[in-house]
């Protein structure tokens, strides 16, 4: 592995944890939403640096295209208990 290899494997490696730091640490689910797709696209980068085509193609394709859509349709969807802004107080 040459030193260049190594270091965007380290950089890549970087990008990952602190996209999985964001799904964690994140208090607002779209958010999170977001920060799971960061870290997905980040896998799947180091699946093409492994020379696994296929594998990050379907990493993109099912993880990214598929869970994470339908994901961010459950966010938008579901009603935020917690937001006070937008409820209206009936008299």
């Amino acid at each position: 592995m040459s030193t260049l290899e190594l270091a965007a494997f380290a950089a890549f490696a970087l990008v990952t944890l602190g996209f999985s730091a964001g799904v964690v640490l994140s208090k607002h689910a779209w958010h999170a939403a977001l920060s799971l797709g960061g870290a997905l696209l980040s896998v799947a980068v180091h699946y093409v640096m492994l020379e696994a085509a296929f594998v990050a193609a379907m990493q993109v394709l099912v993880y990214v295209g598929g869970v994470l859509v339908l994901l961010a349709f459950a966010v938008m969807l579901t009603d935020d208990a917690g937001d006070e802004e937008n409820e209206e107080v009936v008299a």
